[in-house]
């Protein structure tokens, strides 16, 4: 059964992902690191900003494919989706800046943790109901 909304949003959150990652692989070669952080803050930064995406997306993206899999209506699936994808993006963008922008970042987190809590309980509701 295809799902094509879940598409759109797993390919956008994959775009912000291999973003975050590349950060990580360009910074790694110009100051030669190979492994771990070596104590640098600005790597670390970059890493954890990839990790957060990584410990986040698969579970929204399993939340999204599960609801359209359950039939929710596609303007309740936009919604998520632009809640995940909108959230990672200023989650990364306020990690990302120097200084951090911490609002970025709240807010991103927050979009995402809305995103898994709707997710969660639309398919908690439709299962139970």
């Amino acid at each position: 059964m295809p799902l094509p909304i879940t598409s759109i949003y797993a390919a956008l959150t994959a775009l912000i992902f291999l973003t975050l990652s590349i950060r990580v692989i360009i910074y790694r070669r110009a100051n030669i690191i190979s492994l771990g952080d070596s104590g640098d803050k600005n790597l670390l930064k970059r890493m954890r900003a990839q990790a957060n995406c990584a410990e986040y997306a698969p579970l929204a993206l399993i939340l999204l494919m599960l609801s359209e899999l359950a039939g929710a209506p596609s303007l309740a699936l936009h919604v998520l989706g632009i809640l995940l994808v909108a959230g990672r993006a200023l989650h990364a963008i306020g990690f990302a800046s120097t200084p951090q922008k911490i609002i970025l970042r709240q807010l991103g987190m927050a979009m995402n943790i809305a995103m898994i809590t709707f997710a969660a309980l639309g398919l908690l509701g439709h299962a139970l109901f």
